[in-house]
């Protein structure tokens, strides 16, 4: 679901990590204290066979991905939920901003999966 994103979105990430590179914020979720392992590009968290949870920290806001599997019978159901804890005006700005983005890639993501 994260390796394989629309190139719509890849271009709405370029233009975002365009955009965000001048107000010091990660471009890609890598840095230093990051996890080796990364799912697209978002750092693993933890990873167990019905969750994976993947994201950062950053100065303006801590984000984490949740995408769950319940299997009921031979059908499994997915589901994506996102955490953000801002920190400053910036994360908040930054959050709305992006909402609207976000909701239509993870939308986009989930569908993929039903497929």
């Amino acid at each position: 679901m994260l390796a394989r994103q629309p190139r719509w979105a890849e271009a709405l990430l370029a233009l975002r990590n365009i955009l965000v590179t001048p107000f010091g914020l990660k471009t890609s979720g890598a840095s230093p204290t990051a996890p080796r392992e990364m799912i697209g590009i978002f750092p693993i968290v933890s990873e167990q066979p019905d969750r994976l949870v993947a994201g950062f920290n950053d100065r303006h806001l801590d984000f984490r991905l949740v995408v769950d599997i319940a299997t009921s019978g031979a059908t499994q159901n997915v589901t994506a939920t996102t955490l953000v804890l801002t920190h400053n005006w910036l994360g908040r700005t930054y959050l709305a901003t992006i909402m609207p983005f976000h909701r239509l890639i993870v939308r986009t993501l989930l569908r993929q999966v039903a497929v």
